[in-house]
């Protein structure tokens, strides 16, 4: 027991040095993974400008106007929101408008029957959160780059919920499997869910799921293998870059902490 506990110790003092040696940098590639699948999307809606409206107007019946202002809301509404949220300049209008976006494409492509897609989407959502507390932190701050004293409430629970909803895009990866690395990867992938959402041990769980995570991406949704003229390539490239962007809220949990509504905070007052 006593050499698990010094194994978990020296790996949480790794995860606190890398966070501590990456500190100006984090902040900066989370959002940067974050809303790569809003950029992606939208350069997407500009280079199948006709596919995806005429897409809209024959599963819609809408016509060609609404089926085309479809696709320009999508297009100006992700491009728009992703520079404002790299630039941070108006973040909350921009997590708004990147919220509005995920909520027309779920009605609008009937998302919300399908579970993975829409489970997929939550984990979005939670890692737009961690942004818009982010933000928060920035915006109460009395001097640059100096923490604002006091509790921030509304900050800690959006903390709280985007860690939630980030939990969604494991769901979709378990399989129920009978193989022993299935089970394992179950196994560990679960616990692991469990630790950041309850804000346990959170900088090391977050961490290691980033890296999980990232391993899996690179294996199962390598869309440039894939070629061009195949529908599946497209297929990955949405699962490449949404899982990306939810590395990048787990990468925010990592620079932010998991906020006062956690264990971790809990345990500091014990």
């Amino acid at each position: 027991m006593s050499g698990s506990n010094e194994w978990i110790s020296k790996a949480e003092d790794i995860a606190d040095k890398v966070t501590r040696q990456s500190k100006h940098v984090l902040p900066h590639l989370a959002r940067f993974c974050l809303v790569s699948t809003f950029f992606e999307d939208g350069i997407r809606m500009w280079a199948q400008w006709t596919e995806q409206r005429e897409y809209m107007d024959i599963s819609w019946g809408c016509g060609w106007f609404l089926a085309t202002l479809f696709v320009v809301v999508n297009l100006v509404g992700q491009l728009g929101g992703v520079a404002m949220v790299l630039l941070r300049l108006k973040v909350e209008i921009a997590c708004g408008v990147l919220f509005a976006i995920v909520f027309l494409q779920t009605i609008a492509y009937s998302i919300l029957w399908d579970m993975q897609f829409l489970f997929r989407n939550l984990a979005l959502c939670g890692a737009l959160l961690l942004v818009l507390a982010e933000s928060r932190v920035e915006g109460r701050s009395l001097f640059p780059g100096v923490p604002s004293l006091g509790e921030n409430k509304p900050k800690e629970y959006l903390q709280l919920t985007g860690r939630i909803l980030l939990v969604f895009m494991f769901v979709t990866l378990l399989r129920f499997d009978t193989s022993f690395m299935q089970i394992l990867q179950n196994v560990v992938g679960s616990l692991l869910m469990v630790l950041v959402t309850i804000g346990y041990k959170t900088k090391l769980s977050a961490l290691v799921l980033v890296l999980w995570l990232n391993v899996l991406n690179f294996y199962f949704n390598a869309w440039w293998n894939i070629p061009a003229y195949k529908p599946m390539r497209d297929f990955l490239k949405y699962d490449f870059f949404q899982t990306l962007s939810v590395i990048g809220g787990l990468l925010m949990v990592v620079s932010l902490g998991p906020g006062g509504v956690s264990m971790d905070e809990h345990k500091k007052k014990w």
